[in-house]
């Protein structure tokens, strides 16, 4: 079954891809890897929600805003590659979790991007093994940014 097929069964029909929020684009490719900028939990509706874990949010909605990334970011993959057959691997997960202090279930909360790329991808490709979490709470200014840099070679 190819993974257009998959989405049809699952009922998820691929939005348009989110615009970047900022001075940046959506995807970068570099060699044989393609590095997605973050993205949110954009609902059907275009609207992003908004909250932390553990006040505003139980952990069930926690991973049901964590699909709907990966919703979005498969949206933003199939404008940069055309097929999402042509995916071999998900390498590395960054999840970023919103909560109150007192949360300490975040690998759960990014279990609901994982989960649903395997419900989508199957085991085959297989899931990467790299995957991150932390939370917002704890950084200055409430931001971060993960970066993967490719040096020039050496002369």
């Amino acid at each position: 079954m190819s993974v257009e097929e998959r989405l049809h069964e699952l009922g998820i029909e691929l939005p348009e891809p989110p615009p970047p929020a900022g001075n940046y684009i959506g995807a970068v490719s570099v060699g044989n890897l393609l590095f997605l900028s973050g993205h949110g939990p954009r609902g059907a509706d275009g609207e992003y929600s908004s909250g932390k874990l553990g006040s505003d949010f139980t952990l069930e909605q926690g991973q049901e805003e964590a699909r709907k990334v990966g919703i979005n970011m498969l949206a933003t993959l199939k404008v940069e590659i055309g097929d999402l057959n042509r995916v071999r691997r998900v390498v590395k997960v960054l999840g970023m979790v919103n909560a109150v202090p007192e949360f300490r279930d975040h690998p759960s909360v990014i279990n609901g991007f994982s989960d649903f790329m395997v419900e989508v991808f199957g085991t085959n490709p297989p899931y990467g093994a790299a995957v991150s979490y932390c939370n917002s709470e704890n950084w200055p200014g409430s931001a971060t940014c993960p970066l993967t840099w490719r040096p020039r070679s050496a002369t």
